[in-house]
């Protein structure tokens, strides 16, 4: 995680702000279909920073840079920006937030510009109020990039990978089905149509997986959705022969990707022209897009009067996931269990008995080659976090090929890794001790490992959100006056993203406003980190179920938790005597059914057999 000389960069983009009459530049991180993972052509703000978290908003002015990013990120954060860059701590007490800053920064009759493609529409709309009442001219949508004009030929060029088609076996549901669902949905809402911006909504509408963005099975690709019709907006050389007679077959048109904001404005003015027409009468039916598309789509559709932002219902109903993409979610978890396990049993065998030397990056590609073995894979879901010593407490940290560390035996050592596969996407993690780990460190691992039982084992009323219970998994820590810096639980997709909206656990307004509903599918990840020294992160995937109780209060059903993950725990960080009866209980339930799940799969492979007797022993 070197730092990056921006000096240049930014000169160039402040002469292009004085040419374009823009006193202050925002550079958001997504992409124009507000991806959390993007592609590398789209990846302005890390190009203009230096920083390449996930997370974060930079804002420039004539005379300062301003980068802003949350709890996960401010250790990368501080190593990768240079002097020319002021970093936001985004939520801790007295810090500014990034739309703040830019207000402030406008005061005076400034101008504020931004890509109206790359903000979602109520952002900017909350944006240029603030901005105005701060004494600013307001916020301007500046068509062309900036980024783009100073990052110039060396820009990466935009991907333009396969589309094919997921068949139903793994999808459980076909695309006539789910427009028939959305179609209800309109109906009701009295909605003109539903436009979709969100990549991996469009993929799981239409049943077809791309490979436009690393590690995220999606496509560059808009849709729009009527009463009567269906539109797939995507470059057609990319669909196989498979993927066009499906879509045929569900009577979904298709037309260039590049088409859809000329057809934006086309609909614009029918709604306009049936407005204005004699005798019109009744409400104006409005287009309804997701509250995260962006700025520019709302204004090509006619904007607020012909406009309503909603929280999806594809959104909604992709994170209820069916019988079908559950039990997916079941093997596939199992056959990642089994490569996870070889790896680990490999790597101890490696570090402490033929005392290698191995770096971070050599240990994650070996993990990736044991899961390139297993039936359906396709990939990973993400940058997999291999991690040593101080390095391990780096939240998001991502060891870089030939300037990494080399692995440490006597230090802590956090793997977070995922993969996609044909039935399911994986995201475990997992912290080990090759080892003898400090009582703190042991302490430490037992506080996370209790707060992430107290999770799983949990039961709560239909209706209750992820924001409710995300202290059941914090309690431990907080009783030591210890916390982490980051959600407890992210929605997770079905052979698509492996971070999923709307639901989660953690403190963000976000997860207050959905409940939890069976067929949701999460990870449970507390962790701590000592800045410096080390992190330790537990995390398993776990299915939202009904569950049975004695009683049925309010005649509400009860929800519980269902984990999938089959990768043990490390023994050697557990402190047993922080541990009730009924945490041993589940503990020694838990490698139980991993070791009935992993019967047979090791056959002849006497180290990784050795490894998960001792690690899955009762305690």
């Amino acid at each position: 995680m070197e730092t990056v000389d921006t000096t240049a960069r930014l000169s160039a983009l402040r002469a292009l702000m004085k040419e374009k009459g823009v006193d202050v530049y925002i550079i958001p991180s997504e992409d124009s279909h507000a991806s959390e993972y993007i592609a590398a052509c789209d990846a302005r703000r890390a190009f203009i920073s230096g920083f390449s978290g996930s997370a974060g908003t930079a804002v420039v002015t004539l005379s300062k840079a301003a980068l802003a990013t949350d709890g996960r990120y401010f250790n990368q954060a501080s190593r990768q920006l240079d002097a020319n860059w002021h970093l936001l701590k985004t939520g801790l007490q007295d810090v500014p937030t990034w739309q703040e800053w830019a207000a402030e920064e406008a005061a005076g009759g400034k101008v504020v510009g931004v890509d109206p493609s790359l903000i979602p529409s109520s952002v900017a709309e909350k944006l240029d109020e603030s901005i105005q009442k701060a004494g600013g001219a307001g916020l301007r949508a500046v068509a062309e990039n900036l980024v783009d004009l100073v990052w110039g030929d060396a820009r990466p060029a935009r991907s333009s990978n396969p589309v094919a088609l997921l068949p139903d076996r793994y999808s459980g549901k076909d695309t006539a089905a789910k427009l028939a669902d959305l179609r209800k949905e309109l109906d009701k809402k009295k909605a003109a149509a539903f436009v979709l911006s969100m990549l991996d909504e469009i993929a799981w509408l239409f049943n077809l997986r791309g490979s436009d963005i690393a590690y995220n099975p999606v496509f560059f690709s808009y849709a729009i959705v009527t009463p009567d019709s269906a539109t797939l907006y995507v470059d057609e050389a990319k669909l196989d022969a498979a993927a066009k007679t499906y879509l045929e077959q569900n009577k979904v048109s298709i037309k260039p990707y590049n088409a859809l904001f000329e057809d934006a404005k086309a609909l614009a003015q029918e709604a306009e022209a049936k407005a204005n027409a004699a005798g019109a009468s009744g409400p104006l039916k409005k287009y309804f897009v997701s509250n995260k598309g962006s700025w520019a789509l709302k204004l090509a559709l006619g904007g607020s009067k012909l406009v309503e932002e909603v929280r999806s219902p594809v959104g909604d109903a992709k994170a209820v996931k069916n019988e079908t993409e559950l039990e997916g979610m079941r093997q596939c978890h199992i056959r990642d269990g089994a490569a996870l396990i070889r790896f680990f049993a490999w790597l101890e065998d490696q570090l402490v008995n033929k005392k290698a030397v191995l770096d971070e990056v050599a240990a994650a590609d070996q993990l990736e080659a044991f899961r390139k073995e297993e039936k359906d894979f396709v990939g990973l879901s993400f940058d997999t976090i291999s991690s040593t010593g101080p390095n391990a407490a780096v939240i998001h940290y991502k060891p870089e090929r030939g300037a990494c560390a080399v692995i440490d035996p006597n230090a802590i050592y956090l793997c977070d890794s995922g993969a996609q596969y044909l039935d399911g996407t994986t995201d475990t993690t997992r912290t080990l001790h090759f080892g003898t780990p400090t009582p703190q460190e042991k302490k430490a691992y037992t506080l996370v490992l209790k707060g992430n039982i107290a999770l799983d084992t949990a039961v709560f009323p239909k209706g209750t959100t992820g924001f409710a219970i995300d202290c059941l998994a914090r309690q431990f820590l907080w009783k030591q006056g210890l916390d982490y810096r980051h959600g407890t639980g992210h929605g997770v997709g079905s052979y698509l993203n492996v971070h999923e909206g709307p639901i989660g656990i953690g403190t963000r307004k976000q997860y207050a406003d959905v409940a939890l509903a069976a067929g949701n599918v999460l990870s449970i990840e507390p962790g701590f980190y000592e800045d410096g020294a080390y992190g330790i992160r537990i995390e398993n995937l776990a299915l939202v179920r009904e569950v049975k109780t004695e009683h049925s209060f309010g005649d509400k059903p009860f929800l519980g938790f269902e984990h999938v993950t089959m990768v043990p725990y490390c023994r050697s960080l557990i402190d047993e005597s922080l541990l009730t009866e009924q945490e041993k209980e589940w503990l020694n339930e838990s490698h139980r059914v991993i070791r009935e799940k992993m019967k047979g799969r090791f056959e002849g492979d006497e180290v990784t057999t050795k490894w998960l007797e001792r690690e899955t022993q009762p305690f």
